[in-house]
């Protein structure tokens, strides 16, 4: 080891170190003396929480986000008006004006379309639920139903950003990251984050790393994507000609070339590496046993529908998000694309809800007779809504509808939250909240508040500010509350 410390103290020599100080020694004494937890990696300024600041309804999230925003016109907020003005222009009086996309800024007219699907009470709580939806129609008694839902983000990557991150722009943390940095693990042997992808179409809306990015947080804090295929996490098998204790015996090593080096820069990421590099030995054992799915029953196959035996369905995710959640993963995050229906979309909409609606049910119903969903919480909604009029030409078999952030809707199931309730209400029309909005930071904040956490104290400071989920907005919705 002599050698390698000679190495690293000439990468790094007093002089060098202290050249590239902005103020030198004078700077370096003045911190020391006024907070010398400053100059320790892992001071008091961003030490994670690692724990609730009250006690949680929520131990863990499944956040079922379907990308490309789903049309609440025609699945949950029924407008019998629209049947009634079928064709006629949006009075200005109802648009006021308001903010268009460019594909449909162009248009001369703007026709209501109505849904072309029918809608039924279902349920003692007597909600409103499309004919496509049969599957979720039976849990409606389970569900809380947001219908005042909105954002400022009228374009897609943006929107999803925003939803995931807090903010529109790239570089913030995940949801899912924070709920990592502020709660840590609840099992060592698996990421306290986890994303799973599925696809409902071909060509649509592109999904980023950027949404489950562990931002400036700590790097162990990012959310890990599980595939589906023999090489479910890439690189964590060990490549040819190494076996468990060869690797076991190269991290040991490694961990000692980290801590030399650590003690030189006092760099926290080093430590971050170091502890991935652990995980991913202990993944090598714990994510084949999770990811096994053969030896589930039939009648839990038969629940979730045919495509959850084809792995990197969104029926099979769900089913994976339920094992995963068996383990104390904390945050399991599911995406899965394919609503982005500008045209034909009374066709690809039948397409789309047949491929989600009995798995995202059957996880509800499977949470439920394991008591899992007495402290798991199940998110289901996209990024904003669809318009009450049509883009391009309207028939009577055939619209589509372009982006809409005035109002939406999304559910939530499980602990924490009234069941058999929908809140907030959006006007006649569809087009403008009526009644209680929900922006997408109180929905933030409402989440957080499941899990015990505060929204404006889990804060990390970064490049001189200090930042959070919410950012300096969001409330929480209490009504929504159980």
């Amino acid at each position: 080891m002599n050698h390698l410390e000679d190495e690293l103290h000439d990468q790094l020599s007093r002089r060098t170190f202290l050249g590239k100080t902005s103020a030198g020694l004078g700077a370096i004494a003045l911190a020391s003396l006024l907070n010398p937890t400053k100059l320790v990696a892992g001071s008091e300024e961003n030490r994670p929480p690692g724990k609730p600041h009250f006690s949680p309804k929520v131990k863990r999230v499944i956040y079922l986000f379907q990308s490309g925003a789903p049309s609440q016109l025609d699945l949950f907020d029924y407008k019998p008006k629209l049947e009634t003005m079928w064709g006629q222009e949006l009075p200005e009086s109802v648009r006021k004006g308001q903010r268009l996309t460019g594909m449909t800024a162009g248009q001369s007219k703007f026709p209501l379309a109505a849904s072309k699907f029918k809608f039924a009470k279902h349920g003692n709580s007597q909600m409103w639920v499309s004919e496509l939806l049969p599957y979720t129609s039976r849990i409606t008694d389970d569900l809380c139903f947001i219908r005042s839902m909105n954002t400022e983000a009228i374009n897609h990557d943006p929107a999803v950003t925003f939803f995931q991150t807090g903010s529109q722009q790239a570089g913030r943390p995940s949801f899912g990251s924070w709920a990592s940095y502020g709660l840590g693990s609840d099992n060592q042997n698996l990421p306290a984050f986890v994303v799973l992808l599925s696809k409902g179409r071909n060509g649509d809306q592109p999904l980023y790393a950027k949404l489950w990015s562990n931002g400036f947080l700590p790097s162990v804090h990012q959310g890990v994507v599980f595939r589906s295929g023999p090489d479910p996490v890439y690189y964590l098998n060990n490549p040819p000609g190494i076996d468990k204790p060869s690797r076991r015996r190269m991290l040991d090593y490694l961990g000692k070339l980290h801590q030399e080096q650590f003690k030189q820069v006092l760099d926290p990421e080093i430590n971050n590496r170091m502890a991935q590099y652990e995980m991913a030995y202990r993944m090598q054992a714990s994510v084949p046993e999770t990811l096994d799915i053969s030896k589930e029953p039939d009648y839990i196959f038969d629940m979730y529908g045919p495509d959850s035996r084809q792995p990197g369905t969104f029926a099979a995710n769900c089913l994976l998000a339920r094992k995963l959640i068996e383990k104390d993963v904390k945050f399991v995050q599911l995406y899965h694309q394919g609503w982005d229906q500008h045209g034909n979309l009374p066709n690809d909409i039948k397409i789309q809800t047949k491929s989600v609606d009995q798995p995202s049910a059957a996880l509800i119903m499977d949470l439920k007779q394991r008591g899992l969903l007495d402290d798991t919480l199940v998110i289901w909604g996209g990024e904003f809504g669809r318009t009450n009029y049509s883009q391009g030409k309207l028939s009577k078999e055939n619209y589509g509808r372009d982006h809409h952030p005035r109002c939406f809707t999304v559910w939530m199931a499980g602990a924490g939250v009234k069941k058999a309730m929908v809140y907030g209400e959006t006007d006649e029309f569809g087009y403008n909240v009526l009644k209680d909005p929900v922006h997408v930071h109180d929905f933030q904040a409402t989440i957080l508040h499941l899990m015990g956490v505060d929204h404006e104290k889990l804060v990390f400071k970064h490049q001189g500010r200090r930042y959070r989920l919410t950012d300096v907005h969001g409330k929480v919705v209490k009504p929504v509350l159980a």
